[in-house]
């Protein structure tokens, strides 16, 4: 009988191969930790993204092939993840966070909040570290979505010589919003520099941490806060929504083009994740996001139903992706964000491999 070693372990593992990635588990350095006990092999296979939409595939070939070796009687395998980001860089406005995601909308009423709030939530339920930042500064929705009391405030903490907010935690998410600092009945009536000034604010007035993601829900339209964004920080992508009715298409037209003009002027690749259909079905049809994202020549990310549970979870404050996997809105909510974290998970890895 063949002696059972790393290497031989190894050499099984590179038949596994990441679909997203296009490459095989070792190659890409996921398999760590061997262990032989005898008949046993454990080890380790760390992802780059706790929410995989192939973690559960990854772990089921990786265990029927060891299996298969000679001498193998047990297989126990971890399935871990880092999620890998730019180089971080310390003089950043925030060092800690490894991917920025815009969510963005051509017009306003399409459930853009409801998604920024939908992936949030569904990323921070699969593990990983997740912030949520609302700059809807003219209608800030976002405490409400998450279940924040209006009352609520954000600590103050001193970090060197400043006095910085610490987001408030709902749902496994840090949540900051211009929302906790304004009254309930107080309107924002800003001009352009004023709105560029409270994006800086929020970003760098905030004890963020190390987050894997921090989701940034944008007001409408093409104006002051995504350009103030761009020219602040680096952005992983944008996911782009739109209901299915032809005008909230073209309309969302521009938001990407509004994108892709940014990335020129800024010099930083601004990619389009993807487009989402809201609101799908009834009334309004069904497939113009989809059509949308073909013509647009942008990925098409899934629809969300118009369902009323999505509305309650929005006016209650417990999501609807909380639902659990198993319903029909908590499991499309979190393929969405699975869906999502694979974007990103290949754009940087194109990225590390140029």
């Amino acid at each position: 009988m063949a002696e059972i070693t790393e290497e031989l372990i190894r050499e099984a593992l590179r038949a596994v191969k990441d679909p997203d990635l296009n490459r095989d588990i070792v190659a890409l350095g996921f398999v760590q930790e061997i262990r032989i006990d005898g008949g046993t092999v454990a080890f380790k296979i760390e992802l780059t993204t706790p929410a995989c939409p192939v973690k559960d595939e990854l772990k089921a070939q990786a265990e029927q092939i060891v299996l298969g070796l000679a001498g193998v009687t047990q297989v126990d395998i971890e399935m871990t993840a880092i999620v890998r980001g730019r180089a971080l860089d310390p003089q950043e406005v925030i060092p800690g966070v490894r991917h920025i995601i815009a969510v963005a909308s051509g017009k306003g009423g399409v459930g853009k909040s409801t998604i920024s709030v939908a992936l949030a939530v569904a990323l921070a339920k699969m593990g990983a570290e997740v912030g949520l930042l609302d700059c809807d500064i003219y209608g800030p929705s976002i405490p409400m979505m998450m279940g924040i009391s209006q009352d609520s405030e954000p600590q103050i903490t001193k970090v060197g010589e400043d006095l910085k907010m610490s987001p408030i935690l709902a749902h496994g998410v840090h949540v900051m919003s211009l929302g906790f600092i304004l009254k309930s009945d107080q309107a924002v009536v800003w001009r352009g520099p004023m709105l560029g000034k409270a994006v800086r604010d929020m970003l760098t007035g905030c004890v963020w941490g190390d987050l894997d993601y921090l989701i940034v829900d944008l007001p409408p339209g093409t104006g002051d806060v995504p350009m103030s964004l761009t020219q602040l920080v680096p952005i992983s992508g944008v996911v782009v929504v739109t209901t299915p009715q032809y005008v909230a298409q073209e309309i969302a037209r521009k938001s990407i083009a509004m994108f892709r003009t940014l990335s020129e002027a800024t010099k930083r690749q601004i990619p389009i994740l993807g487009m989402i259909e809201n609101m799908s079905g009834g009334m309004f049809g069904t497939g113009g996001g989809e059509q949308a994202a073909e013509r647009f020549d942008v990925p098409f990310l899934g629809r969300i139903p118009m369902k009323e549970t999505i509305s309650l979870g929005g006016d209650t404050g417990y999501p609807a992706v909380l639902s659990g996997n198993d319903t029909e809105i908590g499991g499309i909510f979190m393929s969405l964000a699975q869906n999502l974290a694979a974007k990103v998970s290949i754009l940087q890895y194109a990225s590390e491999n140029r």
